[in-house]
């Protein structure tokens, strides 16, 4: 293990301290497990959003109505 110094806050700094008491950890484990979790979350890769696609036409059939939803779903079934 290296030893370095970190400049913090001092409210962050004593906030930290009594997570890492509160939860059985010291402060060095604290602060290494938040670097780890930072690291991680930036390496894994954000889900994409696929584009939805689109189609050419005139608009809606003249039967469908979009506030009908049970009508919707008997076109749907008929497809």
């Amino acid at each position: 293990m290296v030893r370095t110094t970190v400049r913090l806050p001092e409210a962050l700094l004593a906030a930290a301290q009594r997570h890492a008491e509160s939860s059985g950890r010291t402060f060095t484990d604290l602060l290494a497990d938040a670097l780890r979790n930072e690291l991680q979350r930036a390496t894994v890769p954000r889900r994409v959003a696929e584009p939805l696609p689109t189609y050419r036409g005139n608009g809606l059939h003249p039967s469908v109505d979009l506030s009908n939803s049970a009508a919707l779903e008997d076109i749907m079934r008929s497809l």
